[in-house]
């Protein structure tokens, strides 16, 4: 049900918002994407706590929270940076006690980490490995932390019923759970709970407030509410609908990579209706080769992944087929040549705020080629040959991993010696880095169940050898079960003197 927005019902929600700030001490810690519905939640707790007197203001922190996934929108990523920025300096001037804070994901946990260094295939829906990574892990370590420190924590969200059937019933169950007025549990981090000033609105009632009520760190929401207007299809923002009516609420920022939805049409329709962002060009069609789909519309890209899981083991779908797992060192390499490559034209012609924008951070690098030559055993070390034949640069952290007696030219033979079979050579190469690792160690517990490991891996030359042997496996044991349930029949019908 829409909320007539007057400013009866501002004054309410901003009483509401006074009443819970001086009711404890316990921390607060707003959420913000930069999208419309944290700006508005974020400007009414701004504004309400701007107006109480001196000392009351002070009465306790709250925290800004912004997750940056570091494969954000550029664009948006950008307006996030310069808000938290004015926050920051706006909260200074005006006294208030809001601190913003940028989280990123740990090192081990980012999207090239996990698809360029491990071989995670592009996110689907049926395999979404990166939201908790990206998204939800750096803002649960934050809010566990003041937990941790204050004893509780109350989250501010800009999340709305209107949203969808789903979230209306997700919060109308926590609503029935509530043993304070306006707080609901939090499902997921024992002793937080959760404060939804706007979960009543629509998408016209946020853009009517965001449109009368000036933004107090700086902003322009008119801003907002033009690239809102640019990444919609039609270039329209309507702000009095009826229900028929598509508003900007459908317009959706996220990860410029994510493949989880069949196209990115929030950044096709920002290149379409802005000659300004034609430079994005690149990255659209960079997302679309990673995500690229067959002719059912659905993502493919079986044939640049191993058939074997990243376990090693082999694995049958229900139409016998193995399920492939991470993407093959071909294709590794390629989509780190390819990630640099947008990125050098990216910088080339970018606007000036965007000129110097990284796409993977050096931290990145470091831990990608850390897992390529430690954890893969590809000894030919090949990210620092990439990135200068890329950027025409020396890779710059050369000397964080311990140079061993093989190199590429080793590598090249060991491949020659091997022929065409990549398991053979694969398996080769993997004992030979293990055993010149561990060759000058005086204890050597745990080489030769590493060394098993490796050789299990390599127990089938190909998939078609793999899957015959699997489902000869499948075969007998289906046989077994033919001959139990037979022999089991007769037992219950005839008794113990039938067997």
């Amino acid at each position: 049900m829409a909320v007539l927005i007057t400013k009866e019902t501002i004054d309410e929600i901003s009483q509401r918002i006074r009443d819970l700030y001086l009711a404890d001490q316990v921390p607060w810690i707003v959420g913000y994407s930069g999208g419309k519905d944290s700006t508005a939640t974020l400007q009414l707790v701004w504004h309400a706590i701007a107006g109480l007197p001196g000392k009351a203001r002070q009465h306790k922190t709250i925290h800004v929270i912004s997750t940056d996934t570091l494969v954000e929108q550029p664009v948006v990523g950008a307006w996030v940076n310069r808000s938290l920025a004015l926050m920051k300096e706006a909260a200074r001037d005006q006294g208030l006690p809001i601190e913003p804070h940028r989280l990123t994901p740990e090192t081990k946990n980012t999207f090239w980490v996990n698809l360029i260094g491990k071989g995670y295939p592009a996110p689907r829906r049926n395999f979404r490995w990166c939201t908790s990574r990206l998204k939800i892990d750096p803002a649960n370590r934050f809010i566990q932390n003041v937990v941790t420190r204050h004893g509780e924590a109350i989250l501010i969200l800009g999340t709305r019923k209107a949203e969808s059937q789903q979230r209306a019933q997700n919060m109308k169950r926590y609503e029935e759970k509530r043993i304070r007025d306006w707080l609901s549990p939090n499902g997921t981090l024992p002793n937080s709970f959760i404060f939804t000033p706007i979960e009543d609105w629509t998408n016209d009632d946020v853009w009517f407030y965001l449109m009368q009520v000036r933004n107090p760190w700086g902003v322009s929401n008119k801003e907002l509410l033009a690239m809102y207007r640019g990444a919609s299809a039609d270039n329209e923002c309507p702000l009095v609908v009826d229900t028929s009516t598509p508003s900007c609420g459908s317009s959706r920022f996220g990860c410029w990579v994510c493949t989880v939805v069949s196209q990115d049409k929030s950044m096709e329709a920002m290149i379409q209706n802005d000659w300004e962002k034609v430079w994005m060009t690149p990255l659209l069609e960079f997302r679309n080769e990673i995500g690229s789909l067959n002719e059912n519309g659905v993502l493919d890209d079986w044939d640049r992944r191993d058939f074997r899981r990243i376990t090693g083991r082999v694995e049958l779908d229900k139409k016998g087929r193995a399920i492939h797992g991470p993407y093959t060192k071909e294709w590794r390499e390629y989509w780190l040549r390819r990630l640099l490559q947008v990125e050098a034209e990216i910088q080339k012609n970018g606007p000036k705020d965007i000129g110097q924008l990284q796409l993977i951070t050096d931290d990145e690098l470091r831990e990608i080629r850390r897992i390529w030559v430690e954890e893969k055993h590809e000894f030919d070390d090949s990210l620092p040959r990439i990135y200068k034949e890329v950027t025409g640069r020396e890779y710059p952290y050369l000397n964080d991993l311990r140079k061993g007696p093989f190199g590429k030219p080793e590598w090249d033979l060991l491949k020659e010696v091997c022929g065409e079979d990549s398991v053979f050579f694969e398996l080769q190469a993997s004992l030979l880095d293990v055993e010149q690792r561990v060759g000058g160690l005086a204890l050597r517990r745990g080489v030769v169940n590493r060394l098993a490991t490796l050789i299990r891996r390599a127990y089938f030359s190909n998939e078609e050898e793999a899957v015959v042997a699997l489902k000869e496996r499948v075969g007998q044991w289906e046989d077994r079960d033919e001959k139990f349930h037979a022999k089991l029949e007769v037992y219950l019908q005839e008794g113990p003197e039938a067997g």
